[in-house]
């Protein structure tokens, strides 16, 4: 009646072990999905292939983002994802208070480019100037706006 039995004493421990691995497995998932890095350059090549001019908004779970006139590079925690935009080039705005002329991203903001340039050459020479511009990693929005956008015969496809 008070006998051990054998077979229970087994049972605990295989269940102890399996309950260890587990705990192993479940410590070892990322906390958040990677990055999407294929999203967001969907998200650009969508807008900038258009013949019309057309807004979309694509959220960003990430710390970092780095965006070139064709590629985009998201950092999410030490994992870098990145994609090549079909329908390069197109113009990455900086974000305000970098210093850098705020002129497009005022454009990008909804002010419309016949408000803030004296003519399409000058929004021609802004948008080519800030494709030529060494694009550094910065801390990643909570979302990106893309803007395509026409100015007379100036086609430009903004990001930021």
């Amino acid at each position: 009646m008070f006998e051990t039995n054998l077979d229970a004493t087994y049972a605990w421990l295989g269940l102890a072990a399996v309950s260890i691995v587990t705990a192993g497995v479940v410590a070892t998932l990322p906390a958040s999905p990677p990055p999407d890095a294929d999203g967001v350059a969907h998200t650009i090549d969508s807008v900038a292939g258009s013949d019309y001019v057309a807004t979309a908004e694509h959220g960003v779970s990430a710390d970092r983002l780095r965006i070139t006139p064709r590629t985009v590079e998201i950092d999410g925690g030490g994992v870098v994802a990145r994609s090549t935009i079909g329908e390069s080039p197109i113009t990455p705005v900086p974000p305000r208070g970098t210093g850098a002329d705020d002129r497009l991203r005022r454009v990008l903001d909804g002010v419309s480019p016949e408000t803030v340039f004296d003519d399409s050459g000058e929004f021609a020479a802004a948008a080519e100037h800030e494709r030529t511009l060494e694009h550094e990693w910065r801390v990643a929005p909570d979302r990106i706006t893309v803007k395509r956008v026409h100015y007379d015969e100036t086609h430009v496809t903004l990001v930021g």
